[in-house]
C-alpha cells in the first residue's frame, strides 16, 4: 500500500527510479528488523518514507564525499565539490502529487510501451516479475528484462523525467497514463494471481489517481471516461465476494450492496466524457458499466444495447477480450447459439491460448443449450489454466454441480471489467 508513494518520495531526492526502488525496499527490511523489537509505529507510512528518504540522502553524502576526495587527489589540492550541498538539498520540494510524477516517469516516452506498463504495475500494483509475466501470457524472465530497460532507460534521461509535464508534453503522454492507471485498477478489480479475487486497495489507488488527473487536466474527456469507468465498476465490489471470500458473479450479486454514492459520481463523471465526441474507449466502457448500474436486476439489463457498445468498442479498439465479452452481451441478447457464433472466430486466437475465460464463458452457453458434456470439457479446460484460488474453487463448484446434475444456470463469467462480472 505505501510502496509506490516511497518510491516516489525518494525519487525526487536520488533522481532515479531504481534506485529509489533499491532504497524504499531497504526501509521495508528496516521496519521488519526493528518493529517486531519496538513496535508498530503510530503512522507506518510516515515511518517508512523518513527512513528511505533519510537513507536516500545518506547515501548521495557519500557519493559526494567519494567524489570530492578523488576530485582533490585528482587535482592535488583540498576543497569541496561545486555545489555538493545544493544537488543533496532537504529533500522536501513541494512539487505537487510524488506519485503521480512517478506514474508520468514510468511512461515517458523514451521507455518502450511493454517496459512501462511492467515498471507501473511493479511500482503501483505491487505486482511480482511472475505474475506480471502472467498477466501479459509471456515468460518471467521477458518481464525481468523490461523492468530493468524501463529503470535504466529512465535513469539516461535526466532529472526532468522526474517532473509531472506540462503542455504538449503531458497531452502527448496521458494515453500511456491512462492505460497503466486502468491495468492497474484491473489488477484490483480481478486479481490474475494470488488467494484473493479482488485487491480493493488497488482500486483505490487507481481511482485517487484518476481523480487527481481529472481535477489537472478537466478537459480531456478520456480522463473523465476512466474516471467514470474505475467508479461504476468499484461500486461493485463489496457484492462480488462473499463472507469467505468467494467470488459472486454478477447474476447472484446482491444489488442492494453496490456502492451508490460511486454510482452517482460515475454516472457524473461519465456525462461529462460523453460531452465531447466520438466517445473513447475508456468512456465506451463506463457505458457499457452504467447500463449494469441502471439495471434493477441481471434480467432487466439492457444487453442489446450492451452488445451495441463493445461492437462500437470493437471497431475503436480491437482486442480478443472485447470480442470475448462482446460475445457474452450477445448470447443475453440474442440466444447462446448467437453467442457462440461470435466466440468461434476466438478459439484459435494465440492471445487467449491461457485465458480461463474463454473456456469458461463458452461452459455457460453450452449450459444454456444443455449440452452438458461439452460444458464439462470446457470447464475443465478451464480449471487448467486458471491461476486464482478464489475463482478455482469457483469453477470447480460449477463443474461438480454440472457433473452431478446433468444441469446448470448459464451464469455468466466474464472477462476483465466487462459485461457479466
Amino acid at each position: 500500500m505505501e510502496s509506490a508513494r516511497i518510491v516516489a518520495g525518494v525519487a525526487r531526492v536520488v533522481r532515479d527510479v531504481g534506485r529509489a526502488e533499491e532504497l524504499a525496499h531497504d526501509a521495508l527490511v528496516a521496519a521488519m528488523e526493528q518493529w517486531p523489537a519496538e513496535g508498530v509505529p503510530d503512522n507506518p507510512g510516515a515511518w517508512l518514507a523518513a527512513t528511505a528518504r533519510r537513507r536516500a540522502i545518506d547515501m548521495i553524502r557519500r557519493e559526494q564525499t567519494l567524489a570530492r576526495k578523488t576530485e582533490t587527489l585528482e587535482a592535488g589540492e583540498s576543497g569541496v565539490a561545486p555545489g555538493a550541498d545544493a544537488a543533496v538539498g532537504d529533500g522536501a520540494a513541494d512539487v505537487g502529487d510524488e506519485v503521480l510524477a512517478l506514474l508520468f516517469a514510468t511512461c515517458h516516452p523514451a521507455v518502450a510501451r511493454e517496459s512501462r506498463v511492467a515498471l507501473t504495475l511493479r511500482l503501483f500494483g505491487g505486482l511480482t516479475t511472475d505474475e506480471i509475466a502472467h498477466a501479459f501470457l509471456v515468460p518471467s524472465p521477458t518481464i525481468g528484462q523490461r523492468i530493468s530497460r524501463a529503470k535504466k532507460r529512465l535513469a539516461g534521461v535526466g532529472p526532468e523525467a522526474l517532473e509531472v509535464p506540462v503542455g504538449d508534453e503531458l497531452t502527448a503522454r496521458l494515453g500511456a497514463v491512462l492505460e497503466v492507471i486502468y491495468l492497474v485498477f484491473n489488477e484490483g478489480y480481478a486479481a490474475t494471481t494470488g488467494v484473493d479475487w479482488t485487491r480493493p486497495t488497488l482500486c483505490v489507488e487507481a481511482m485517487r489517481l484518476g481523480r487527481v488527473l481529472a481535477a489537472r487536466i478537466p478537459g480531456e474527456a478520456e480522463v473523465h471516461g476512466l474516471v467514470a469507468l474505475m467508479e461504476l465498476q468499484a461500486s461493485r465490489l463489496r457484492a462480488r465476494v462473499g463472507p469467505s471470500g468467494e467470488p459472486i458473479l454478477l447474476g447472484d450479486q446482491d444489488r442492494a450492496q453496490w456502492d451508490r454514492m460511486l454510482i452517482g459520481r460515475g454516472l457524473a463523471a461519465l456525462a461529462r466524457a460523453e460531452e465531447t465526441v466520438p466517445r473513447g474507449r475508456y468512456t465506451l466502457q463506463a457505458a457499457i458499466a452504467a447500463c449494469h448500474a441502471r439495471a434493477r436486476s441481471t434480467d432487466d439489463t439492457d444487453w442489446a444495447a450492451i452488445a451495441g457498445l463493445y461492437a462500437e468498442l470493437a471497431a475503436l479498439a480491437p482486442s480478443p477480450v472485447v470480442e470475448l465479452n462482446r460475445a457474452v452481451a450477445v448470447a443475453r441478447a440474442e440466444g447462446a447459439e448467437a453467442g457462440l457464433a461470435v466466440l468461434a472466430p476466438l478459439a484459435d486466437d494465440p492471445a487467449l491460448a491461457g485465458y480461463h475465460l474463454l473456456p469458461a464463458v463458452r461452459a455457460d452457453m453450452l449450459t444454456t443449450l444443455g449440452r452438458v458434456d461439452e460444458a464439462v470439457a470446457e470447464l475443465d479446460r478451464a480449471l487448467e489454466l486458471v491461476r486464482t484460488v478464489a475463482e478455482r474453487e469457483l469453477l470447480e463448484r460449477r463443474r461438480s454441480a454440472l457433473a452431478g446434475t446433468g444441469a446448470g444456470t448459464g451464469a455468466g463469467t466474464g472477462a476483465g471489467t466487462g459485461a457479466t462480472t
